[in-house]
Formats: structure tokens, sequence, C-alpha cells
């Protein structure tokens, strides 16, 4: 960990720690959700940790609590994680070699990428993830735990707002892939299927059969 405080500059840590304490804000309201929804504590503090990856995880619970196959809402949850592929294949030689690269491949996330990618060099390229890693490592737990703590005091999280936070999450992943026409007709096409398809199919499939929005993009880039 002195490594990494020598290697990385001050703003640099400042705004890690900063992104850090944003996931544990964020986790305070998955974990008070999941447990307000009926989930026992050990579940969301089972899946901060071994899952950790915030937007898979509030769609696990938010499909599940309406009702949903906790089948289809792993797939869900799979699917949303899909976007790791590419992060690996653009950090190749971040993670490290060995166990290293186990537990750089397990706090891989969207913050510890962005920042990993915005450094100009390999060594603070790899300072900036593992700082970034670790952080949300212990961040998002510890949120997510508290928040479940605090969901079984309170009971009605909707009175809070906090219902809100999971589909905030998700379109503050999106939104900055929408900058192209293609990507934006792929996102509509999505919504409209499962906007079609929720009154009549159970909790969760309408999501998955959102993702037939996607042929959208891949006939577009086929055709150019």
């Amino acid at each position: 960990m002195s490594s990494i405080y020598r290697t990385l500059t001050g703003g640099t840590l400042r705004d890690i720690a900063l992104a850090c304490l944003a996931v544990w804000f964020i986790g305070l309201s998955y974990g008070a959700i999941a447990t307000a929804s009926g989930f026992p504590l050990w579940v969301p503090a089972a899946q901060s940790v071994l899952v950790l990856a915030g937007a898979s995880e509030f769609l696990f619970i938010g499909i599940v609590a309406a009702g949903g196959n906790p089948i289809a809402a792993a797939l869900a949850g799979l699917l949303v994680n899909a976007r790791h592929l590419p992060y690996g294949l653009a950090l190749p030689d971040v993670t490290g070699r060995g166990w290293r690269r186990l537990l750089g491949s397990h706090v891989m996330n969207d913050e510890s990428v962005v920042f990993a990618l915005a450094q100009e060099d390999l060594p603070r390229k790899r300072a900036a993830y593992w700082a970034c890693g670790l952080g949300v490592l212990l961040c998002w737990p510890a949120g997510a735990i508290l928040g479940a703590l605090i969901g079984r005091a309170i009971g009605n999280t909707d009175a809070f707002g906090l219902d809100a936070m999971f589909p905030a999450v998700i379109l503050a992943l999106i939104m900055p892939a929408l900058r192209d026409r293609v990507t934006v007709r792929a996102a509509l096409a999505g919504a409209a299927i499962a906007l079609a398809t929720t009154p009549f199919l159970p909790a969760g499939l309408p999501v998955l059969l959102a993702l037939a929005g996607v042929a959208c993009t891949l006939s577009r880039r086929a055709t150019r």
C-alpha cells in the first residue's frame, strides 16, 4: 500500500477516496432495500463480498423481490457483468500474475478500470487500479451490511426514497454509452420489448428479452 501512495498524486488519491465514499453510500441503500424487501441480512452481506458488483446485485434483489425467478435474476446479473470481459482485455498487465490476478479480477469494477485507464504509465495504472479496487472491496460490503441493519430497523425504505437508487445506478451506467444513434436505437428497442412483455411474463424475463435490442446494433454495424 505504501508504494501505491508514493506512485499516485494527491489529486488522484483524493478522487479515488471520493469514489469509494460514493460506493459506500450506494451500498447503504442496497443493503437497506434488500432486507426491507424480505431478504435475510446474510444475502446482501454475502453478495457484497462474493459478487462485488453493485449493478448486478441491485438487479438480482429487484427481480427476486418483484416475484421473479432467482435463476432468471442471476442470468440477468451475469449479463450486466459481461462488460467486465472487455475490461479485462483492456488491462491485461494491470492485475498481475498468479494469486494477484485472481484477486485483481475480483476487485475489477467500473471505478477501478476508469481510474487505471486515466493514468499515463503502467506503474500508475497498477497503483490506481489496486487503490480503487481494494477501496471498493472495503467500502461496498461495509455499506451494504450497515444498510441491511438500517433496513431491518426502519422497515419501509420507500419512505426515504431508497428504492430510487436501483434505477439511478443502472441509468448512470448506461448514460455514457448513449452517445451514438445505433446504441440509442438498440436501447429504445430493448426498452420497448421489456415494456411490451412485462404485463404477460414473470419478472426478470422481460429484462432478458430486451437483449434482442442488441440485434439493431449488430445489423447496423454489419451493414457498415
